[in-house]
């Protein structure tokens, strides 16, 4: 039997603030939104929620995990884990974009799809990039264009290593290649198919992209560039790609090692790039969970490995609000609104009638997570897991 849940009261963000509102939720979507909502006359069940101490945003839209663990630098067993459904929910996420990375040898796209496929049942939305960091990219048809069109969850390519001792050193007419297939793949399917650019701290920077586009029919928003934070020479070239209307990601997973070593904390980043004036929709935030972050020395030697946390992803946003002034309106879309139009994901990263019925509600005087909700489902509640994946004890 279909259930309603009714948010009373709650302070709405869409992400832009909406004001006090009530919103009634039922078959995974969001069916109402008023000031006042009564549904004391439903013929079907209903759960009222007292949320006039919270606020009410978007679950969030991680655009960059490896749901399947990545990594291997340090050999075969530096290969970190895979992604279980509560690192995702415990941390807002309600939907998130699988990728392979350096390894698509022993980490393959078949395992990358079946686990998508496993975190769908357990309760959240998934979709993936076919290829990895290399190019030719690997693919399961032989063709980007094809896995674009053939395969449901495939919605872009990469991410694609540039700028990057691990790259495959592409040249600029490999690069507008896989563009150009991601471009007809993507609108022959209806997706966005968006190129995600895995950026290293090459000196090359964003110059390939640019070259890419240079005398081409590509626009730069074919290219989703992420870890943009990775140094100050990377986010200075990132603030002139964005002011040229790129898209540019900032990775919320990083190390202490990394962050006293140039890296430019995500939350900072976010915002200078708003104080310069970028539009909010321009900018992500990303997790890189389950990855590995290696840690290299000048000459490209590890020093050590940890391991990205998706949970990073809601921690950033908070840090961006209380620690450097940012709106909560803009952290918020950094999570919701900008990657699920960037991705294409209509139905995703707002609070509208008829969008899916993805919430997170936040206390008001901490911004701590409190109740998660996908597709209508409540997945936390009281900042605790209510559902496990299949084999979390």
């Amino acid at each position: 039997m279909t259930q309603l849940i009714l948010f009373k009261g709650a302070e709405v963000m869409a992400p832009e603030s909406l004001g006090k509102q009530d919103v009634l939720i039922a078959g995974g979507k969001i069916l109402a939104i008023a000031e006042q909502l009564d549904a004391g006359n439903s013929t079907f069940p209903i759960t009222q929620v007292d949320a006039s101490d919270y606020y009410l945003v978007p679950g969030f839209v991680d655009s960059l995990v490896h749901f399947i663990g990545g990594g291997g630098e340090a050999g075969f067993a530096s290969r970190t884990p895979e992604m279980q459904l509560t690192d995702a929910t415990l941390g807002g996420v309600t939907t998130a974009i699988g990728v392979l990375g350096t390894d698509a040898t022993t980490r393959t796209l078949t395992n990358l799809l079946a686990k998508a496929h496993a975190l769908e049942e357990e309760g959240i939305s998934t979709w993936c990039h076919t290829g990895s960091y290399e190019i030719p990219c690997r693919t399961l048809t032989d063709n980007i264009t094809d896995d674009l069109i053939l395969i449901d969850k495939f919605i872009g390519v990469g991410e694609i290593a540039i700028s990057d001792h691990r790259s495959s050193q592409p040249t600029i007419s490999e690069i507008r290649k896989v563009a150009a297939a991601a471009r007809v793949g993507g609108i022959l399917s209806g997706k966005s198919g968006i190129v995600s650019v895995h950026m290293g701290a090459g000196d090359s920077i964003l110059q390939p992209i640019l070259d890419a586009v240079t005398d081409s029919e590509l626009e730069l928003t074919q290219f989703y560039p992420t870890h943009m934070n990775r140094n100050q020479q990377v986010f200075d070239a990132a603030l002139a790609y964005a002011k040229q209307g790129g898209y540019i990601d900032f990775t919320t997973s990083t190390t202490e090692y990394d962050l006293a070593h140039g890296e430019v904390a995500a939350a900072q980043a976010l915002a200078i790039s708003l104080e310069h004036g970028i539009p909010a929709m321009q900018l992500t935030m990303s997790s890189d969970g389950n990855a590995s972050l290696p840690i290299y020395d000048q000459k490209g030697q590890m020093l050590g490995l940890e391991v990205g946390q998706v949970r990073t992803l809601y921690q950033s946003a908070r840090q961006a609000v209380q620690d450097y002034k940012v709106s909560l309106a803009d952290a918020i879309c950094s999570i919701t609104a900008a990657p699920a139009a960037i991705l294409g994901l209509a139905h995703k990263g707002r609070i509208a009638v008829g969008m899916d019925a993805d919430l997170v509600l936040l206390r008001r005087d901490d911004l701590q997570i409190e109740q998660v909700y996908a597709k209508g489902v409540q997945m936390v509640a009281a900042g605790k897991a209510v559902i496990k994946g299949t084999f979390e004890s």
